[in-house]
């Protein structure tokens, strides 16, 4: 346990960023589920409507440090594969 008042702050902020961090992550595996959802029930409009918001996401969650922005550009280029393929 940290005795220090600064030790005492910088548990309270990791836990703050702790918190936000997995509230970003869940919501960004939620996004490319309903990607993945779309893609597969062959919904061309909804599939693309829902990569659009799950390429915003993935670009301000790299931006925020919270996911690598490789990770970030490999999962929209996957996400861009499988809509690129409904289409035809």
């Amino acid at each position: 346990m940290a005795n220090h008042k600064d030790a005492l702050k910088r548990n309270r902020q990791n836990q703050r960023r702790r918190a936000q961090n997995r509230h970003y992550r869940t919501r960004m595996r939620t996004q490319i589920k309903k990607v993945r959802t779309a893609v597969e029930s062959g919904d061309t409009a909804n599939a693309t409507q829902e990569l659009q918001s799950a390429v915003g996401l993935l670009h301000r969650l790299a931006s925020k440090g919270i996911i690598h922005r490789r990770q970030a550009g490999r999962k929209i280029s996957r996400l861009q594969q499988a809509v690129n393929a409904l289409n035809g």
